[in-house]
């Protein structure tokens, strides 16, 4: 299975120009089955989504899961979830964490295969990064099914992700900012049944003009057990 995060930056390029169509061209580019976002809400009014739903779903056949409060969201606080229609059958779930600014974890739960992916945007503070991946860590303990978390971490140094082992934290590479990726923020951590297959940045010329951040790629396979 491929999952792939992507903070979109409200879907404005590095030209400035807000351009949706390009975003979802990215999309389609990665082919993934579940993909996670970032900033995919405008910030202010409404806080209206900044996607061709209609498009998503006619033509790639992604569903946005529904975890907005707001009529016009795609996401909770900015944080969205795209599904492959044939994943119709699933659980959506927002997830409060600590936090000083309007930050949250969404979820979706997936039956067939028994699968949960967390989409998170972590704080600015290191102290309130360290409070929202302890939350974090929490939740992956007390699932019984294999947990994929995904997101911008925020975290320039891996060495301060605190998940202990069975997580595995996979760092792709560095993916802001998108003009000369230097920074690792966008990452995978991996629960009890679960291993990563394979894992990228996506550099492609369009995604290095839709936002700021490049898009992360991950490859999963379950393991037999999540003993």
């Amino acid at each position: 299975m491929r999952v792939a995060s992507y903070n979109i930056r409200k879907a404005v390029g590095l030209d400035w120009r807000r351009d949706p169509d390009r975003i979802v061209d990215v999309l389609a580019e990665i082919n993934a089955d579940i993909i996670v976002l970032q900033e995919a809400d405008r910030r202010v009014g409404t806080r209206a989504g900044v996607l061709p739903l209609d498009r998503l779903e006619t033509e790639f056949d992604y569903i946005m899961t529904d975890v907005s409060l707001h009529p016009l969201s795609h996401g909770w606080h900015g944080n969205a979830i795209l599904v492959r229609s044939r994943f119709a059958d699933h659980v959506p779930e927002r997830i409060e964490l600590p936090t000083l600014e309007p930050r949250g974890a969404v979820s979706v739960r997936l039956e067939q295969p028994q699968l949960e992916v967390i989409g998170v945007h972590l704080g600015l503070t290191p102290g309130m990064r360290r409070k929202q991946m302890s939350t974090l860590q929490e939740v992956m303990k007390d699932r019984d099914h294999p947990v994929l978390l995904a997101g911008d971490f925020n975290e320039w140094n891996v060495g301060r992700l605190p998940f202990d082992a069975p997580a595995d934290v996979v760092s792709p590479g560095p993916s802001f900012h998108a003009t000369r990726p230097t920074a690792a923020l966008d990452r995978f951590v991996l629960g009890k049944g679960l291993r990563a297959v394979s894992a990228h940045v996506h550099h492609s010329t369009l995604a290095k003009r839709a936002s700021d951040h490049l898009p992360v790629v991950i490859d999963i396979a379950f393991t037999e057990t999540m003993t």
